[in-house]
């Protein structure tokens, strides 16, 4: 378990909060290995009818911590934290709610497109760098943003790098509503709340019939992780992470 992700269940309502708030957020393999594992416990578990995922602080998450993808550290044969995590919330059969307090990147954006219902607060922004740091979308998103905000945009946040407002993703439908900051919480609880206490089979039907192209996603997801993994070997990755740390512009051979 990681000291990184804290875990609280009230009311059946489990809650999953990143606080690593001095590296705004960002996600290690630990950290996904302590998400996928308490997200598999409430899938199986009793305690709790739904899920809230947010972050500490002012910050979502900045995604994944690259120093840590850096080094890699898996066997072959090993299934990688972060490819458990995006099982796990793929495969999910009660409710997922997030709510996103504040910058969401990468990973940060592309969670919630296997999330039920999410919710944002006025300061949050949404952006997906992966071109930029050399790498392709994952979890997916190459299929799921698409067909969530149509090609146009979707190439205009995963190619060119867009940042989205709070109130663009509530235009283009990335979230459900928009509270003020100091609101987000308490009304995303209440929203939860009123979902745990709804009849679960109707909630777990109900969820399997809206979201029914499990093998297509899954299948987009292994196509994404084999040239995710390639960039991360690739000079491009390399160069990326090098002129971010050294605040210039990458150079690319």
């Amino acid at each position: 378990m990681s000291n990184h992700i804290h875990i609280s269940t009230a009311d059946k309502v489990t809650t999953l909060t990143i606080s690593r708030s001095d590296k705004k957020n960002a996600l290690t393999q630990e950290m996904y290995g302590a998400l996928a594992n308490a997200m598999v416990a409430y899938d199986t578990g009793d305690d709790a009818r739904a899920l809230v995922i947010t972050g500490e602080g002012d910050m979502f998450t900045a995604g994944n911590d690259l120093d840590d993808f850096s080094m890699g550290g898996n066997a072959d044969d090993e299934v990688p934290p972060v490819a458990r995590f995006l099982n796990a919330i793929c495969d999910c059969e009660k409710p997922i709610i997030v709510a996103v307090n504040g910058p969401a990147i990468g990973v940060g954006l592309t969670m919630l497109l296997h999330a039920d219902l999410v919710y944002a607060s006025t300061s949050a922004t949404f952006v997906a760098p992966f071109v930029k740091l050399g790498l392709v979308p994952e979890a997916a998103s190459s299929l799921l943003l698409p067909a969530a905000v149509g090609m146009a945009i979707a190439n205009d946040i995963l190619l060119a790098g867009r940042t989205l407002t709070a109130d663009e993703a509530l235009q283009f439908g990335l979230v459900a509503r928009v509270f003020a900051g100091d609101e987000l919480q308490k009304s995303v609880q209440e929203i939860a709340q009123n979902i745990a206490g709804s009849a679960p089979n109707a909630l777990k039907a109900s969820k399997a019939l809206i979201r029914n192209r499990r093998d297509a996603i899954v299948a987009q997801m292994a196509a994404e992780s084999k040239h995710f993994v390639s960039q991360l070997k690739s000079p491009d990755f390399s160069e990326s992470v090098s002129a971010m740390k050294e605040k210039r512009r990458p150079f690319y051979a």
